[in-house]
């Protein structure tokens, strides 16, 4: 593959690491990271969410959920989403502490909000090399099946970046491409660092 890729979203477990785990799969150079304060996964109501910080080993996590409520976190799926996170990665990383992981030439976050973080980010880091990096928006719902779905078509529009002989000329033939096959508006920019 040409280029590297980081999938982005708030705690960096689910549309992130689905992401990420059906990339790193197809042989794509990939990480993935969240740009929230902590790791929340929900809990057993909406005000008691379970929250862990970043660097937390999923692992710890299961055995964490398991232990306070097996039933629940199964029947919720959040056992399985961590079960599969371990084996992709140690522990979620955050977006805003990845300098030492390297530049990567695409990002691709999943809800606006964390979308405007990074853009904010790459804005407020010192842009030593001005390399360009390409970051876009697929507004994908925080739950199992629509990661699933919204990792089908980061696969899919990473595999025609990887196409182009240069995504900086064809990125808006690749958008309105992306966005006419699977009727889903996209939100892009260029920064650079």
């Amino acid at each position: 593959m040409k280029f590297r890729y980081a999938m982005v979203c708030s705690s960096n477990q689910n549309r992130s690491m689905e992401a990420h785990s059906l990339l790193k799969k197809q042989g794509f150079e990939v990480s993935s990271y969240g740009t929230g304060a902590h790791v929340k996964l929900p809990g057993p109501s909406l005000r008691e969410p379970n929250v862990y910080e970043f660097g937390t080993p999923y692992k710890y996590m299961y055995d964490d959920l398991r232990r306070k409520d097996s039933e629940l976190y199964r029947r919720n799926g959040i056992l399985a989403m961590l079960k599969r996170n371990a084996t992709v990665k140690l522990a979620p990383q955050r977006w805003q502490e990845n300098a030492v992981d390297g530049v990567f030439d695409v990002v691709l976050t999943f809800e606006e909000k964390v979308f405007d973080m990074v853009i904010e980010d790459l804005h407020n880091r010192d842009q030593v090399l001005l390399k360009a990096v390409l970051v876009i928006n697929l507004e994908v719902k925080d739950n199992h099946d629509e990661a699933a779905v919204g990792a089908k078509h980061t696969l899919d529009l990473c595999q025609e970046i990887e196409k182009a002989e240069s995504w900086e000329e064809s990125i808006d033939e690749i958008i309105a491409g992306f966005e006419n096959k699977y009727r889903r508006k996209l939100l892009y920019s260029v920064s650079f660092y």
